[in-house]
């Protein structure tokens, strides 16, 4: 299973983040972000759009997962260096790997990272 995972601001955009998923090159099974995040409109919106299933992560859980990135406000508001990236991997199960990094939509308010299910 191939999993986006996304970070966003609270004023995210569907175009956002369907920029962000685009710059992946990649057509995931499933999306998903922290739980608080999941409930914004436009997320809720955009995984309507693509007939994708959400996947909420618990906060908690970020910090298991080790990103290849480092965003230093992802570090201090969520202690991950990458939201998208630990979603994605959280999201895939144990075993997953990144296909795609964290990429950051052009106007910096969504990013997106892939992971794949181990085995797949």
């Amino acid at each position: 299973m191939i999993v986006a995972g996304f970070g966003m601001r609270a004023d995210v955009t569907e175009a956002s983040l369907q920029d962000a998923l685009d710059q992946t090159g990649y057509a995931p099974d499933a999306i998903a972000t922290v739980a608080d995040k999941a409930e914004f409109d436009a997320f809720q919106a955009f995984a309507c759009a693509q007939k994708l299933p959400i996947q909420k992560i618990s906060q908690d859980s970020l910090d298991q997962a080790q990103t290849h990135t480092q965003s230093q406000a992802s570090l201090q508001h969520r202690s991950t260096g990458s939201v998208a990236e630990a979603a994605a991997l959280i999201a895939a199960g144990a075993g997953a790997t990144l296909l795609s990094t964290r990429k950051i939509s052009n106007d910096r308010l969504a990013t997106c990272a892939i992971a794949i299910t181990e085995g797949s």
